[in-house]
């Protein structure tokens, strides 16, 4: 038989569209011969809901857009994720939808509560399987979280299945798909089943889902593979030995991914956002250049504008690599000068500041001239600043509050320093935009004279090496030592951390590529005593 998985890219709350989207696709594979549609994890409505799932008007929207649906499904069955309510439960559910009504509903048990997901604050757990038949093949199902742990396929299993459909919203992270196929085949080991994996895809605020939906047989050999941050209509035909065989989409490399999330994560915030455009400030260093960068491929140049705003101690070279980046991608461009505004600032606070030594005070001030400059053009215009620091500045606290933290989208807000070198050299491998002198020289604020950002910084790679440890592996501060790194290093890096969380707090939202971004995943209190031995 042949059957599709429809990983497209939901609008939450955009019932009537959604509905649209999986009746286009359930056309579309019933024309090519499929018998079953699979579609992603409340692939209805959007994931993750959040607290619309508390009010009763979404549920019963839910209900009424899933028995539409259902209504015109013809000539193919499909699955379909939606929030489910019998007796005052509410249930992550997934219904099977065959001639016109639904015929059956399979409930979530596994529901996580760690990372970004809070499915314990709105679900009750299921825990019974669900099995039906299509030409002969007994098919189950499982949602996402399911498959994570051994018990949901094993009753699958026991139930009679010899194909599990696994409906998933996985957010995206570095290196998340090895661990899906590690996943996966740890249950295929387990329970002798072929696994179809059906993931969502787009950008929903600061996650990304990638897509990349799979098949492997009940040996765990991949065998069919879909495109990466892309909609697609994955075909796959069950041939001898339930084997669920399709299309091999190309791998890409880590940086292609990182990429292609920040592109997603921008467009779908500015369009899913109905924003006409986005600004940016451009300071001719490599942070604004690669958002620039991603804010023109995600969008295209005509809804991207770039300011520059040259104080006295921006340098030429700055000038005029940010005038050749812009005319190579064909964006608005303004410069407006800062000079003036900052010398009546200063003016201003005179007499206030009599006898005060020049210090970050008055660097600060450029930050958020330019932080005020660029909010004045979002408000009269319409469109939405995109600030430009990246998680490395974010961690330590580099950076201005109601200065360049200024905006309502962080591109970068998860790309450490070190991994912006990288995705500007792999942008430019698609076509040269970046000025090669912007990744080649050392990094400045440029708010005083002659200022790079190693005057209080450790080296990026020092400083990402132990952020890294710190905050993406948890490691205590006497273990990040013991790798080798300067203990001076690691005690500064971990106190700068510290500090600065009252700041990251009121940072926009950004998109999210580790397993550990400063948005949901990072979850600690701004007033607290206690502290780590050093």
């Amino acid at each position: 038989m042949k059957l599709a998985i429809a990983q497209f890219n939901c609008v939450l709350g955009d019932l009537t569209g959604n509905v649209a989207r999986i009746l286009r696709y359930a056309e579309q594979a019933r024309i090519q011969g499929a018998q079953l549609l699979l579609t992603p994890e409340l692939g209805l409505c959007g994931y993750p809901p959040e607290d619309l799932l508390l009010r009763e008007g979404f549920l019963q929207a839910c209900e009424r857009a899933l028995h539409e649906l259902a209504a015109k499904t013809n000539g193919i069955s499909v699955v379909v994720g939606y929030p489910h309510q019998h007796h005052g439960k509410l249930y992550n559910a997934a219904a099977l939808l065959q001639h016109g009504s639904v015929a059956a509903i399979y409930l979530k048990h596994e529901l996580p509560n760690y990372s970004v997901f809070d499915e314990e604050r709105y679900f009750d757990h299921g825990s019974e399987p669900l099995l039906f038949e299509i030409e002969g093949i007994r098919f189950a199902i499982n949602i996402c979280a399911d498959i994570w742990k051994p018990d949901a396929a094993r009753r699958a299993r026991e139930a009679g299945a010899q194909v599990l459909l696994v409906m998933n919203a996985s957010p995206y992270a570095i290196d998340k798909q090895a661990s899906r196929y590690l996943t996966i085949r740890e249950r295929i080991s387990e329970t002798g089943m072929a696994m179809i994996y059906a993931n969502m895809v787009g950008g929903q605020d600061e996650l990304i889902f990638d897509g990349g939906s799979f098949a492997m047989d009940s040996q765990g050999n991949l065998t069919a593979q879909g495109r990466y941050f892309e909609d697609q209509l994955l075909m796959l035909e069950i041939q001898d030995r339930l084997r669920p065989v399709g299309g091999m989409a190309d791998e890409l490399s880590m940086e292609a991914s990182v990429y292609r999330a920040l592109c997603l994560g921008v467009r779908d915030y500015i369009e899913k956002n109905r924003f006409p455009g986005v600004l940016l400030g451009l300071s001719g260093g490599i942070d604004s250049a690669l958002t620039l960068a991603v804010a023109v491929d995600a969008l295209g140049a005509g809804k991207v504008r770039a300011v520059m705003m040259p104080s006295p101690y921006t340098a030429q070279i700055s000038l005029d690599d940010s005038r050749k980046m812009v005319k190579t991608l064909g964006v608005r461009y303004d410069e407006l000068a800062i000079e003036p505004i900052f010398l009546s600032y200063l003016e201003s606070l005179k007499s206030t500041f009599a006898g005060s030594v020049v210090d970050t005070t008055e660097e600060n001030l450029q930050a958020r001239i330019r932080g005020n400059l660029l909010m004045a053009l979002s408000n009269k215009f319409g469109s939405l600043v995109l600030t430009t620091g990246n998680k490395s500045e974010m961690a330590v606290g580099y950076a201005t509050l109601y200065g360049d933290m200024a905006g309502g989208f962080a591109v970068l807000k998860d790309v450490s320093k070190t991994l912006v070198y990288r995705l500007a050299n792999y942008r430019n491998t698609l076509g040269q935009v970046i000025p090669e002198r912007i990744i080649t020289r050392a990094p400045s604020a440029e708010l005083r004279p002659d200022q790079t950002d190693q005057d209080s910084l450790p080296p990026y790679d020092v400083l990402d090496a132990i952020m890294a440890c710190y905050v993406e592996q948890n490691l205590a501060i006497p273990e990040i030592i013991e790798m080798g790194y300067d203990e001076d290093d690691v005690r500064k890096v971990v106190y700068l951390i510290r500090i600065s969380e009252y700041k990251r707090r009121q940072s926009a939202v950004g998109v999210r590529i580790t397993e550990r971004s400063y948005g949901k995943d990072w979850r600690y209190p701004i007033t607290v005593r206690y502290q780590e031995s050093f």
